[in-house]
């Protein structure tokens, strides 16, 4: 399937009206999302994709690459914080730090509670649109923290920040185990595995709290989000954490097994977990199922008897696969995943994407959404390691 998936990847792309050659084989992939990296996406997401004005970074661009204001979600300032801290990571010579802190300092202005927690929306003019602390903006608070402090540990004040996140973090545990997140599906195994992402993102500098809410937050991964038949991630749960029912219950996202086998392999690794990585190995040949070889990409939504329940191809489940064929696959399945994300990145504007791939192998014709930033250069981060 991943020699045709490069090969049909290709004829989705003419469909598209775009045509690239093929990688040759990994370095060849990683030569080209440096260049995109750093030439086109860090130059233009500062340039165009911060606001000089109001502070803070923009939600999307155009295809066009020109700003598209709109309200501001904390999860956008957060994510682009962290992506110009990996550009400062991966080395740019352009000016990371200021955009990093550009948008850290907004963040901290006009998202930062009195509780220590993140709130979730506010307006052009600074204004709080709504102060509820959602699970999953805390996560990305954490990631970026983390990844900020590590590049440019600016007077110390991000441990601080982090800690009380953790902190805050209290008031949102659920007493049957886990956290409770403040959307309509409360009890959710997605907003678990960002907290696991950037509490290992803060172990990286130390501190047994940070250990010690990866090490909770995968043991309940193993017991409740992984059907233990299938090996397979769930998504939504009841408040005693069995598996809901109806459609909800049958959810299974490819991106989100890709996403959590990465994760779960570090873990894995750290801990020396067979169980985690055989969790890890099963989680991974789930996603894969989710290929389509017509278009060589990985698609939105699979029914727990693994038949298609949506086809439409969104761009961050491509970062996913990408970055778990880089622990899990061979070369030929890693150059695969490498061509089906470049798809995505053709644009008018070098440094966007598109963000929605429809079954006739075209795109949506709509804005490129901020928050892919962190998607990219978390697979080109891999892509990179593993290319040497």
């Amino acid at each position: 399937m991943a020699g045709d998936s490069v090969m049909m990847g290709g004829e989705a792309a003419a469909r598209s009206g775009l045509s690239f050659q093929a990688f040759g084989d990994l370095a060849e992939a990683a030569r080209w999302y440096d260049d995109w990296a750093r030439t086109a996406a860090m130059p233009l997401w500062w340039t165009q994709g911060a606001d000089r004005v109001r502070g803070g970074f923009h939600e999307a661009l155009s295809i066009e690459g020109e700003p598209r204001p709109g309200f501001r979600r904390a999860r956008v300032q957060s994510r682009q914080v962290y992506s110009y801290a990996t550009a400062g990571a991966m080395g740019w010579d352009g000016p990371w730090r200021e955009a990093a802190w550009h948008g850290m300092t907004f963040f901290l202005e006009r998202f930062r509670r009195e509780d220590g927690l993140f709130r979730c929306l506010v307006g052009l003019d600074g204004a709080v649109l709504d102060d509820t602390a959602m699970l999953y903006d805390q996560a990305f608070a954490l990631l970026a923290t983390a990844t900020l402090h590590g590049m440019d540990p600016r007077g110390g004040e991000l441990p601080e920040v982090a800690l009380g996140v953790l902190n805050g973090l209290n008031a949102m545990r659920h007493p049957a185990g886990g956290f409770k997140e403040n959307i309509a599906y409360p009890f959710q195994a997605n907003a678990h595995m960002h907290i696991l992402e950037g509490a290992m993102a803060w172990a990286e500098h130390g501190g047994q709290a940070w250990d010690d809410l990866a090490d909770e937050i995968v043991e309940m991964a193993l017991r409740v989000f992984i059907d233990p038949q299938g090996v397979f991630l769930r998504e939504f749960f009841d408040t005693d954490w069995r598996l809901v029912g109806g459609d909800e219950g049958r959810l299974l996202e490819p991106g989100h097994q890709f996403e959590w086998a990465w994760l779960l392999e570090r873990w894995g690794r750290l801990r020396g977990r067979e169980d985690a990585l055989a969790a890890a190995r099963g989680l991974y040949a789930a996603g894969r199922r989710g290929l389509d070889p017509g278009r060589g990409v990985v698609i939105n939504e699979l029914w727990d008897d693994f038949s298609i329940r949506e086809t439409t191809a969104r761009l961050w489940p491509q970062t996913e696969r990408l970055k778990a064929e880089l622990v899990f696959g061979n070369e030929t399945d890693q150059v695969a995943a490498a061509e089906a994300l470049r798809l995505y990145l053709m644009t008018p504007a070098a440094g966007v994407w598109h963000d929605k791939l429809r079954a006739d192998g075209s795109f949506i014709d709509e804005p490129a959404p901020a928050t892919s930033f962190y998607h990219i250069l978390c697979a080109c981060t891999e892509l990179f390691r593993t290319a040497g």
